[in-house]
This record gives C-alpha cells, sequence and structure tokens, in this order.
C-alpha cells in the first residue's frame, strides 16, 4: 500500500504527504517538529480527537434521547485532552485519585465525573465525595462498605452504579479483557443481586443504574450485544453504562467497526432489552484518541546482521504496548513520506532489553542515520504508560492544528528525574 494510502487510514484525519514530500500532521511538517521540539515527541492532531468526539456524540443523539458519553481518561490521561474533550461537551470517567486530579484541572465539572476502579482506597472515595464527583462505580461489597461509611461522615447521599461482569469476553488480548466471569474487576451476575439489596437498604447510597466492560480493542459488535442481555437480566434502573471498548486501526489491513455502527449496534439492543427511555452512557478511550497522535523519533543507528536494526533514540519509554501486549504498528520515514518502502527492518528502541522492539516488521524507505520515523496510532495509552526507564525522561505532547504547533506537555529534564529526591 503506497505512503499516501496509510495515511488516510491510520494516520490522523487530515495528515497528508506535503510538497516537499514529507509527512504533515495537523498541517504541521513533521520533520520540523522533530527539529523543533526534539524528539521523541507525541505529536497531536487535535481536530482528529474533536471529529471523533463529534462523531460519538452526534451518532448517539440520532438514535437516543437521554445519553451521555464519558471520555475513559485512562487513554489519555493529559490536562490539554481532557480540556480538548470536556470543550466537546463530553462528560468523563476516571480510575484513580489521580486521574479525578488531572479531570478537575482539565475543566471538567465534577458533577459529570464517573470514579471506577476495582481498589479504590478509603482515602480516593473521600476524596471523590470532596470534589462533587456525580458517580461512583461501586466495585465489590467492601467497597460499598467503605463508601456508606464515608457518605455518612459527610452527610452525603451518593449517586452510584454497580458494576457487573457479564460473563462475556470479547476477541482481544488476555490482559485487557475484563468482561470475563473470573475477573478482578466488579460483580458476577448472582452477587451484583447481593450488591443491589444491599445498596437498596444504604441510607446514603443511592443506586441509579448498572455499568459493565467487557474489554478494549474489540472489533466485533456481538460481545457488546451479549452484554446488554445480561444486564436486562438484574433488574429495571434508570441508567446504564454500557462502556467502551471500540477497537480502532493500527495497521492498514485492519477495518475496525464505524463509530456509528457500534452505536447502532449497542443502542438498537439497549432499546429492544431494556427499553428506549432509559439514561445511556458510553466510555470511549481510545476509539476518541488513538488516532489522534504519530509519535516522531530520530534514527541513531542502522545496523544489518540477519536483520536490519533501525534503533532510534524512544522505545519502551514512550510506547510500551508492543512489550506488553504485542501490539503491532507500522512505521515511516517521515522525511521521505512519498518513497516506496523498501526495506524490512526491526525498528528498535534504546533501551537495555532484547524485546524494546517498537514494530519487528516495519518497511521503511532507506533508512539512515538521521532519519525522523514516525509511528502512527500512539495516542492510546502510550502517553500515559509512559516512565523513566534507563532514565529517559518523557517526551512531550505537541498538539496541531491548521499549522500551529503548540506544546500542552514539556519534555522532562534529567532534573526532573530527581524532583522527588529528599537528602
Amino acid at each position: 500500500m503506497s505512503a499516501t494510502a496509510t495515511l488516510s487510514h491510520v494516520y490522523p484525519i487530515g495528515s497528508r504527504v506535503n510538497e516537499r514530500g514529507r509527512l504533515e500532521i495537523g498541517g504541521c511538517d513533521a520533520v520540523e517538529l522533530a527539529r523543533e521540539f526534539g524528539t521523541p515527541v507525541y505529536v497531536v492532531a487535535e481536530d482528529d480527537i474533536r471529529a471523533r468526539a463529534r462523531s460519538f456524540m452526534e451518532a448517539i443523539a440520532a438514535r437516543h434521547a437521554d445519553f451521555d458519553v464519558l471520555f475513559a481518561s485512562k487513554a489519555f490521561p493529559c490536562t490539554a485532552v481532557y480540556g480538548l474533550l470536556a470543550e466537546e461537551g463530553l462528560a468523563c470517567d476516571v480510575a484513580s485519585g489521580g486521574e479525578l486530579f488531572l479531570a478537575l484541572r482539565g475543566g471538567f465539572d465534577p458533577a459529570r465525573i464517573y470514579f471506577h476502579g476495582n481498589a479504590k482506597s478509603e482515602s480516593e472515595l473521600t476524596g471523590a465525595l470532596a470534589a462533587g464527583v456525580g458517580h461512583i462505580v461501586i466495585d465489590s461489597l467492601h467497597e460499598l462498605d467503605v463508601l456508606e461509611r464515608v457518605a455518612a461522615d459527610r452527610n452525603r447521599r451518593q449517586e452510584v452504579l454497580i458494576r457487573v461482569t457479564p460473563g462475556v469476553a470479547g476477541d482481544t488480548h488476555h490482559a485487557i479483557s475484563t468482561g470475563q466471569t473470573d475477573s478482578k474487576f466488579g460483580f458476577a451476575p448472582v452477587d451484583a443481586r447481593e450488591a443491589i439489596a444491599r445498596l437498596r437498604r444504604a441510607p446514603h447510597l443511592d443506586l441509579v443504574g448498572l455499568h459493565f466492560h467487557i474489554g478494549s480493542q474489540l472489533l466485533e459488535l456481538e460481545p457488546f450485544r451479549a452484554a446488554v442481555r445480561t444486564l436486562a437480566e438484574l433488574g429495571d434502573f434508570p441508567v446504564y453504562n454500557v462502556g467502551g471498548g471500540l477497537g480502532v486501526a493500527y495497521a492498514a489491513a485492519e477495518k475496525p467497526p464505524a463509530i456509528g455502527d457500534y452505536v447502532e449496534a449497542v443502542v438498537s439492543t439497549v432499546h429492544a432489552e431494556l427499553g428506549t427511555e432509559k439514561r445511556l452512557l458510553l466510555e470511549p478511550g481510545r476509539a476518541l484518541v488513538a488516532n489522534s497522535t504519530v509519535t516522531l523519533y530520530t534514527v541513531q543507528t542502522v545496523k544489518r546482521n540477519v536483520s536490519t536494526w533501525v534503533a532510534v533514540d524512544g522505545g519502551m519509554s514512550d510506547n510500551l504496548r508492543p512489550m506488553l501486549y504485542g501490539s503491532k504498528y507500522e512505521a515511516l520515514v517521515a522525511d521521505r513520506a512519498s518513497a516506496a518502502p523498501n526495506e524490512r527492518c526491526r525498528l528498535a528502541g534504546k533501551h537495555c532489553e532484547s524485546g524494546d522492539v517498537i514494530v519487528r516488521d516495519a518497511w521503511l524507505a532507506d533508512p539512515a542515520p538521521g532519519d525522523v520515523v514516525a509511528t502512527p496510532v500512539t495516542g492510546a495509552y502510550g502517553y500515559s504508560m509512559a516512565n523513566n526507564y534507563n532514565g529517559v525522561p518523557r517526551p512531550p505532547v505537541i498538539f496541531c492544528r491548521e499549522g500551529d504547533a503548540r506544546v500542552v506537555v514539556r519534555r522532562e529534564t534529567y532534573e526532573d528525574l530527581t524532583a522527588r529526591d529528599i537528602g
């Protein structure tokens, strides 16, 4: 497939090969971005995120009256991303006190925040109530008891949902499959009934509905339908949160369901099984942000032995997914984006691990030291899983729109690596 065709499918909306033959993102030349901001660098096409947010909102608005779309913020917990999606009218879900802090700092109304997590601490629950979080998603009977006590201490009545594991496993990596009965998350249906009964007796907790999330990077729609049917067996509630998990294309050959098709599958099943008058919540994360972002690297060495090893200045410290999940990516020499790739390479990182390989089968056009290499679809879980392995500072985040680039997260410095040291 040609570089131009690949850009139209995998890269952010509006990306192209410009007149100089270079990759362009959000109207900005990728090679010039690398020179100005250094590498590695996360380059985000702002309009791509906005377009996908609007697609979700419009798709459900056309099919269901009472709804909300929540940003599953673990995918890209950056205050600028929170702010952008708050501007687009989305609500938000968080899974820790830190994500709650970031969501509030990013501009989300606390009343429109949903607090998830399988092991919330008492301090996190206390902080959520103090912040005025709209809904807490209860994940265990112990949490139910702790939250009731915390709410009583504050003389507060808190709206809650119950997380149900519906016994539905989507076709995805085992580490991101969450809907099976044997899971650390939520209640199996039989246990959910006990939680429902206890919540109906709890003086400070108001059970308004049920929640499920069956996994991430799902490319088939039937598991979503099956999970909704499970919720219908647990009683009648005003609110149903059907989670997220819609997959995205990481490579040109992948064809995930369109946002409209996913929403249609969920809404039509909700209408058939639960009725048309419910408040319906969707929680996309990856599907909102993954394709918005391209990570740029600079080639440091090219080594040819059994394979051609193209080593860059980043790796598992800025994109852990290939090493953690075996995730597959594509790569492109941004300097020669229109050139036909002619060499099969292993795109390797700089870290002291043999497994630090970003793309095992990367077809590149005459790679050489100094080239800028782009890996697309890094907007989900690249930034959120970034780390300082080998003492490597984490990359900056650059927002690009209509040819303008701005830093929204600066690059870490070596001094930052010691900022928490004492003595």
